[in-house]
């Protein structure tokens, strides 16, 4: 395991040229035909290094739609919502409104590897508010949306972000910043 994640907070996503994470119907089948590296564009080396893995309940129903089988068998993972207790009950996730200020510190003392923060925008935010994110590592792709759910909603508290690395996948961008 790539031990560099391990214990961090990390933002791993996609985003658009103009910053939608997806269409405003959640929808992400714009990522589908982008020319990437012929393989799975550093996905495997990422997810090899993530303990548990944390997601907005939008991000979690949109990830439904693109499988018939859940794609985080094995790992941890929380979805937040504001109401757990509503929400159908899954053997994989636990669904939880713990405040992120006791959810993440526990997390990263419980957890062998990284905390992916998957999405979404929203949640980005809250994360940003309190100051939970670690590292982003955001693959841009070259498309033009032109509306969409943003990565970082109005209102997103600003932050700098020092970059760290930069990967070229085919023709996605690999952005990989350490956050302040």
């Amino acid at each position: 395991m790539n031990q560099s994640n391990a214990k961090k907070a990390v933002l791993y996503l996609a985003i658009s040229l103009d910053g939608y994470i997806a269409l405003p119907d959640g929808s992400v089948d714009w990522l589908m035909d982008v020319k990437g590296d012929g393989g799975d564009n550093g996905y495997a080396e990422f997810y090899g290094t993530v303990g548990t893995i944390i997601m907005g309940r939008q991000t979690y129903d949109e990830m439904l739609k693109l499988t018939d089988e859940f794609p985080y068998f094995g790992k941890t993972c929380y979805v937040v919502t504001r109401n757990p207790s509503g929400q159908k009950e899954n053997a994989h996730v636990t669904f939880t409104n713990e405040a992120l200020t006791e959810l993440v510190p526990r997390l990263k003392k419980q957890t062998e590897g990284a905390i992916w923060l998957a999405g979404g925008g929203k949640l980005v935010q809250a994360f940003m508010e309190e100051g939970l994110m670690d590292e982003a590592m955001i693959a841009v792709v070259p498309k033009v949306l032109g509306r969409g759910i943003p990565l970082f909603p109005e209102g997103t508290v600003p932050a700098t972000f020092e970059l760290h690395d930069i990967k070229r996948l085919g023709d996605i961008a690999m952005l990989h910043y350490k956050v302040h």
